[in-house]
């Protein structure tokens, strides 16, 4: 039985990012996910949020059933 593998076109945080840097961020997500690389794209707290900015994934793991990835915030919307 395998595991399937999910494409994702935005990075859906549901708060579960951490700062590693001023603007680096880790997000781990159950299972595979396959990410673009070094392309903006957006990132929001929920699917159907608006986007609160968006982001460069620079490095992206597949460890043990989860995918990690490191994300460069690059522009951030104003949240008035």
């Amino acid at each position: 039985m395998g595991m399937g593998l999910e494409l994702n076109t935005m990075i859906v945080t549901k708060g579960k990012e951490v700062r590693k840097e001023e603007n680096l961020f880790q997000l781990q997500k159950d299972g595979y996910r396959l990410y673009p690389m070094h392309i903006p794209i957006d990132v929001r707290k929920t699917k159907h949020s608006e986007p609160s900015g968006f982001g460069k994934i620079e490095k992206m793991e597949w460890k043990d059933g989860k995918t990690t990835i490191f994300y460069r915030l690059i522009s951030l919307n104003s949240t008035n």
